[in-house]
Formats: structure tokens, C-alpha cells, sequence
């Protein structure tokens, strides 16, 4: 069954993650299958799509659900909560009369899609060292600035929402490298938060709860040995995977926390990326280049096992840049053979149009055609361990494409200042002025000139530069 199949409620096994095939080597590559109760049915590995305040960015939810097969999608509570905490948020006023899931009705999340929940977003914007984590808060980035999330109100919010899977908070300090007395900290707040967060759990008692996926540090498990052994021991029957932000960390994951499942928040930047991580055991990522890719009006252009035969020309790109205007009359589809709503109705010609006239819709179809080529990429990811062939296809892989996406050569859509890190003083504006050419010399030229009375003839205006006389 495909990682997009829908499953009825009784074909669901009886484990919410069940691997199907794997090797006794923690570090190797694994197919599973995670099942939840009224969501599809995931074949893994696979990836979640990222969203911007609960949707993915330039995609409505009914074009989600008509023009996409995205399974599931990651949200970050920090997108919400600039309110909090001397306003209550509008996320936590919402109380669907029905029961359900508050965020995913907050967002108009379809119902069969996963629903995973975090603190921050993916990429994070690091916080300065000035606003860094405490002993009962976490710093967190809001649309107003950082902000500081007590841990108790995290837990206490997130279980309110209903997600699916709902991921614990970590200490986890972004961008910045773990001495050991750092790290013997941290875990000590990890416990006592992931303890605190387990005994809220037993007291609400109600009929939903999340899946909880415990955070780990982002350094090797005999570093944070004290805390993995209470999640195997004290904690095992309260937690239903691992939240995972280095690499480093699957080394020597214990052998009894090694049959749950494996969410990364570690960033791949490129498809050969993400194929390192599958080889390293990753069952489900978050892929940041997606929409990165989409900003920057590159179609993502390569499949897995690669097709490509090398020629004199050497590898081809991972993408296309459709701000090329080389493309201004090519009506060929994004990607050769692409099937999916935007490669099936449109053409790069009109693409490239509606990049160059900054059309809103233009981004539309390229965030359409880039997850639909990563579903493509992970479902041949899964045949691929499949047949036992990992290793071959993934050298294949490497010589077929070229090792970076494509550079960005035009302006993107406007963006979110907050969501990016700041650059210091005299940083440049992250959205340009719109028509910012013709304003000037619109300027200069209404400061010139003299107002026009009002009996003023046409010969006159054109003279003064305020209208062209049309000739009859």
C-alpha cells in the first residue's frame, strides 16, 4: 500500500508503527507503516510538509485536497501564540462544538491528513543568546518578536489542540554547539519536562491524546545516556516515537528505543541529503527545501531511482529555474512525463509569465509540482529498500544530479521577516519595494511640474508630461 492509500479503521494493525523490514543494524534504512485512527494509512519512509501558520505556504486547503496527495503535515505552535501570554491567542478560544481537533479545524486541515504539532518551526529562527532557554521556559519566535513559552503552559495548550502526534518539548538550543555541562543540564530539564508532561496525561484522562514523540538532544545517546534510559524504563509505555535534530544522534540509539518511529527535524538541504538520512534510518522528515525551492521559482526536476543516462554533458540540475527566459515560449510541461495538476495543465511559458508579472498563482503550481515530486522521490525511496538496492540507486542517484539545487536568480513572493534570522544593523529590507523605478521617476517628475489650470488645452498636458494626446 502506497504512504497516500486510505485504510479503513479495521484494516488498521494493531500497532500504531509496524516495521515491515529492517536490518539489525541501528544505522541502516527501514520500511514501516504508521497507522492512526481515521488518518491515512503512511508508508515510511516519507516526509511531512511544512506549513506557515497552519497551511503550506501558497496552497488553500481545497486545493490541498483536490489538486495534492501531501499526507501529513507539520504545524509549530510559536506561529500562533504572539498573543500569549497577556491575550489569550484566537487558536485557544476555538472550541469546535463537534469535539474535534481544535487546530484542525483552526487551519481547515482535511480529515484523513496527519497532524503533527511542535514548539518551533523548521528551520527555527535561532534566538539570541540573550533569550535562550531557562529551567521552566523555552524561547520561541513569534510574528512580535522572541518570546518566552513557559513549559507547563506548552503541554497543557497542545494537549487542548488534538493533534495526531504531538512532539515534547526540548531544550534544544538551535544553531549553537552542547558542551558537556550544557548537555547534563538540558537532560536533566528534559526529564523533569517530559515526566511533568506524562503526569498531566494521566491526570486529563480524556478521550484523545496524542501521540507523544519524545525530543532528543542533538548530540550522540551515550551523551544523554541518563535521559534515554528513562524513556526506555520509566517512560516507555507513555511515548509513541522520537523527535530527532542531529544525526549524530541515531548512532547508538538504544536497542529499546530502537522499534519506535523516527521523526527528524535535521534539515536536509538537497534530495541526496534526505537519502543519506533514509540510509541512516529516518522513517519520516521534514524537507525545508521544498518550499525553499518554490520561493525561489524552481521546479524540482529528478526521480529516484534516477533515470538519467550521463552524457558528455555531465550531471543534470536537480531543478529548473522558470524565471529563465528561455522559457517565454517553451510549452513543455515542468518536467518531462510529470503527471501531476500542474505539469497536466499548464506549460513553462505561462509559468515564467507569471513569475515575471509577480502572479501569486504562479507559485501556486510550483508548490503543487514540487510535493508531487517528492512523493514521487519517496515512494521510489521505499521500492528501492524494497528490491535491497539502496546503496546502488543512491550511488546512481549521485552521479545522475548535481550535488546543490539550482541557484535562485529572481525576486520571490513576499515573505514573513520574522520567520528568517536577522542579519544585524543596516540589514536590507526581505521585500522589495513593488515598482520602485517607476515611482521615483513619477516622483521626480510630479515635483517638476507645474499643476495645469484648468482650462488647459491636450497640446499642453503632453508638453507638461501628464498624458500623451491619442491620435485620431
Amino acid at each position: 500500500m502506497d504512504g497516500t492509500a486510505n485504510g479503513s479503521l479495521s484494516e488498521l494493525p494493531d500497532e500504531m508503527f509496524s516495521i515491515i523490514q529492517s536490518t539489525a543494524h541501528t544505522l541502516s534504512p527501514r520500511l514501516a507503516r504508521l497507522s492512526l485512527p481515521g488518518r491515512r494509512i503512511i508508508d515510511t519512509p516519507h516526509y511531512l510538509a511544512n506549513t506557515s501558520r497552519g497551511v503550506v505556504p501558497h496552497i488553500t486547503q481545497d486545493t490541498f485536497r483536490r489538486d495534492t496527495s501531501i499526507a501529513g503535515v507539520y504545524v509549530a505552535l510559536e506561529d500562533f501564540i504572539e498573543r500569549a501570554p497577556r491575550k489569550v491567542p484566537p487558536l485557544y478560544q476555538f472550541k469546535p462544538s463537534d469535539g474535534a481537533s481544535p487546530l484542525r479545524k483552526f487551519v481547515a486541515l482535511q480529515d484523513d491528513a496527519l497532524l503533527v504539532l511542535g514548539a518551533r518551526r523548521t528551520p527555527p529562527v535561532i534566538a539570541p543568546a540573550a533569550n535562550s532557554n531557562t529551567d521552566t521556559t523555552v524561547s520561541i519566535c513569534t510574528a512580535v518578536g522572541f518570546r518566552q513559552m513557559k513549559v507547563d503552559d506548552y503541554a497543557e495548550e497542545a494537549e487542548e489542540l488534538k493533534p495526531d502526534i504531538l512532539v515534547g518539548l526540548g531544550d534544544v538550543p538551535y544553531g549553537r554547539v552542547l558542551g558537556n555541562k550544557r548537555v547534563e543540564r538540558a537532560t536533566d530539564r528534559m526529564i523533569q519536562w517530559m515526566q511533568e508532561h506524562v503526569a498531566l496525561r494521566d491526570e486529563r484522562k480524556d478521550g484523545h491524546q496524542a501521540k507523544l514523540f519524545a525530543p532528543l538532544l542533538p548530540v550522540e545517546c551515550v551523551k544523554q545516556q541518563f535521559y534515554a534510559d528513562c524513556l526506555a524504563e520509566e517512560l516507555a509505555k507513555d511515548i509513541s516515537g522520537l523527535a530527532l535534530y542531529d544525526l549524530s544522534t541515531l548512532e547508538d540509539i538504544p536497542e529499546s528505543l530502537a522499534h519506535l518511529p523516527r521523526l527528524g527535524f535535521t534539515e536536509p538541504k538537497t534530495p541526496h541529503e534526505v537519502l543519506q538520512q533514509v540510509a541512516l534510518g529516518l522513517d519520516i522528515l521534514t524537507v525545508p527545501f521544498i518550499g525553499a525551492a518554490t520561493d525561489a521559482g524552481i521546479a524540482l526536476d529528478f526521480t529516484f531511482p534516477s533515470r538519467q543516462i550521463l552524457n558528455g554533458s555531465g550531471p543534470q540540475p536537480l531543478g529548473v529555474d522558470m524565471w529563465s527566459a528561455e522559457h517565454a515560449v517553451d510549452l513543455s510541461p515542468l518536467s518531462k512525463d510529470c503527471q501531476c495538476y500542474a505539469c497536466s495543465n499548464h506549460h513553462r511559458a505561462y509559468l515564467q509569465h507569471l513569475l515575471s508579472a509577480k502572479e501569486m498563482l504562479g507559485w501556486v503550481i510550483l508548490q503543487i509540482h514540487n510535493h508531487h515530486t517528492m512523493d514521487l522521490f519517496f515512494a521510489g525511496i521505499r521500492q528501492s529498500i524494497a528490491r535491497n538496492s539502496l546503496d546502488e540507486d543512491v550511488h546512481a542517484f549521485s552521479k545522475a544530479y548535481e550535488s546543490q539545487l539550482p541557484e535562485k536568480t529572481g525576486q520571490g513572493p513576499r515573505v514573513r521577516g520574522y520567520q528568517y534570522k536577522a542579519e544585524g544593523p543596516g540589514e536590507s529590507k526581505k521585500n522589495a519595494v513593488a515598482f520602485k523605478h517607476a515611482m521615483n521617476d513619477g516622483k521626480e517628475k510630479l515635483a517638476e511640474a507645474t499643476p495645469p489650470a484648468e482650462d488647459v488645452d491636450a497640446e499642453d498636458l503632453e508638453i507638461k508630461g501628464f498624458a500623451e494626446k491619442e491620435e485620431l
